[in-house]
């Protein structure tokens, strides 16, 4: 990484990631095993491979859902301090809007919550805020299912990042739309990182979505799990918190990726 990316990508209120020997298992079934990598504050990470290699393990382990067998997770600042209690927000594959609140009231939760590291008090200002920077302005007396797809996957964003955490984790949360709407998505993300930074880890199967919206992508594989590798994206552009779908670095970083994906399967096989 050279000096202009690193001072890009680091965010004072984003956190950076230090993961050294960490195991994951249910029961006698490892899936996980001694994974070692790091990420500095304000980057961006995908975490991409076959069904069954652990990637949203790993997701809910980082976001401390899931405690390890063995291994450590070290979250710091920029200036190499422990963060003992990380603020995060996590926006799951169903979004998790509650359908019996109100677009502003499911902006509002995070400051309802024990952890909000902002004052309730500047909920309502923040809130009105969010709304216009999401384009729901006029909308925020509806429920979610009065809501369009593209609008609902907004909200959810907007919810997560609208308390300032120091992290964002995402499980798949546009796998469900098509193609186009996708990409929308996936460009309103990355203009809400440019005013917000904050430091995102996020499971997708889409390898293009990966080389988009990730500063690195960590690639697994199963049976047996490993790291095969953790890519720096040579198309990311830190000023815009993603790549540019039409510069030739994003095509051979989009076939890298799948090369090496599909090279770890062939080895797997042949090996059986």
């Amino acid at each position: 990484m050279t000096d202009q990316q690193k001072n890009n990508n680091t965010n004072p209120g984003a956190a950076g990631l230090e993961v050294r020997g960490l195991t994951v298992a249910y029961g006698a079934q490892t899936v996980l095993e001694d994974l070692s990598f790091s990420l500095s504050p304000g980057a961006s990470l995908a975490i991409v491979g076959e069904s069954g290699c652990g990637k949203t393990t790993l997701l809910t382990t980082l976001a401390g859902l899931l405690t390890p067998r063995s291994g450590s997770i070290r979250w710091r600042t920029a200036d190499e301090k422990d963060i003992p209690r990380l603020h995060s927000s996590f926006v799951w594959q169903g979004l998790g809007l509650f359908p019996w609140k109100t677009v502003r009231e499911n902006l509002a939760l995070p400051f309802e919550l024990k952890n909000a590291v902002v004052p309730r008090d500047e909920a309502p200002a923040r809130v009105d805020a969010m709304l216009s920077e999401l384009g729901l302005k006029g909308l925020e007396d509806r429920w979610p299912a009065q809501l369009s797809g593209g609008q609902r996957q907004r909200l959810a964003l907007g919810r997560a990042l609208i308390a300032d955490p120091e992290v964002l984790f995402m499980d798949e949360p546009f796998s469900a739309l098509d193609a186009l709407r996708r990409e929308r998505l996936q460009d309103f993300l990355a203009e809400l990182r440019v005013r917000r930074p904050v430091t995102m880890i996020f499971v997708t199967h889409d390898i293009t979505e990966a080389v988009f919206l990730a500063s690195h992508v960590l690639l697994l594989a199963a049976n047996p799990p490993r790291l095969i590798e953790l890519y720096e994206n040579p198309a990311w552009v830190p000023e815009l918190q993603s790549a540019r779908r039409e510069d030739p670095a994003f095509v051979e970083a989009a076939r890298h990726v799948h090369a090496e994906l599909l090279g770890a399967c062939a080895k797997r096989e042949a090996a059986r």
